[in-house]
């Protein structure tokens, strides 16, 4: 595998019982870049995403990881290798704010004594600040509770968290759908900031504006399989959704590379 490669999957596949959800997912992702997983619901982009961070287990297959071959038990394994993963769900706490959402299961202490341990509030404060410099997010108050804020920031909060831990990668799964138009902007401008700052991403989206926007590659899954990898700059909407309704078959294809 190449030096510039940061994830490969080869032959990854899932079964569940007889349904066949993935199969044979042959997928690299270089260091720097951005790719997006498009296809239709049920074409397997999910199911991808799960095996890869660890959410589940794959039937057959390999995963490897920054140069190593992996095999996660569970998210917070994919995460302590580097994948920092932004769900549809967010997984945030409401009721606590923004820097213990952040280092909620990895907080910092002043003094580790098991369930006795006394937090470092003050570092993990300074820590929230610089990963929302980082990625250009802009919260009020780091200290208001997450229930009382909006969708937009809510979503910042999730992905600005990726930033403080300094990820080798980033996924996100759908990050504007239920955001509106102003919203949906701030995320994509994160998104942008996280590609000058040479931090790889895969995206999952079904809006084609923000593909097209954003990403360097497209991957398109069609029933379990990926069916097209495309260079955004050779192709264009009509030929991806080709890709995805299956009026084009991808028989041409051979590797996600």
């Amino acid at each position: 595998m190449s030096d510039d490669v940061i994830l490969e999957t080869r032959d990854l596949t899932k079964h569940y019982g007889g349904v066949h959800a993935l199969e044979g997912a042959n997928f690299i992702l270089r260091r720097g870049e951005h790719v997006a997983i498009m296809g239709d619901n049920g074409a397997g982009k999910s199911t991808f995403v799960r095996q890869i961070t660890g959410v589940e287990q794959p039937t057959r297959g390999q995963i490897i990881f920054d140069g190593i071959p992996r095999q996660f038990s569970g998210p917070i394994d994919a995460r302590e290798a580097g994948i920092e993963t932004v769900f549809q769900t967010l997984a945030l706490a409401d009721d606590l704010d923004v820097p213990d959402n952040l280092f909620l299961g990895r907080e910092k202490t002043l003094f580790n004594l098991g369930p006795f341990s006394i937090l470092d509030y003050r570092a993990m404060r300074e820590a929230t600040l610089r990963g929302l410099e980082r990625t250009a997010v802009k919260i009020p108050n780091i200290r208001n509770k997450i229930r009382n804020m909006s969708g937009g920031q809510r979503q910042c909060v999730a992905i600005a968290r990726t930033a403080t831990f300094h990820s080798k990668l980033t996924i996100m799964d759908e990050p504007t759908a239920a955001l509106g138009v102003q919203e949906t902007a701030q995320v994509e401008n994160i998104i942008r900031t996280l590609k000058e700052t040479g931090e790889p991403l895969i995206l999952i989206s079904h809006n084609m504006r923000q593909v097209f926007d954003l990403v360097d590659r497209i991957v398109v899954f069609r029933r379990g399989r990926i069916v097209a990898n495309l260079n955004k700059q050779e192709t264009d909407p009509q030929d991806v959704v080709a890709y995805i309704t299956g009026a084009k078959t991808g028989a041409e294809y051979q590797d996600a590379a």
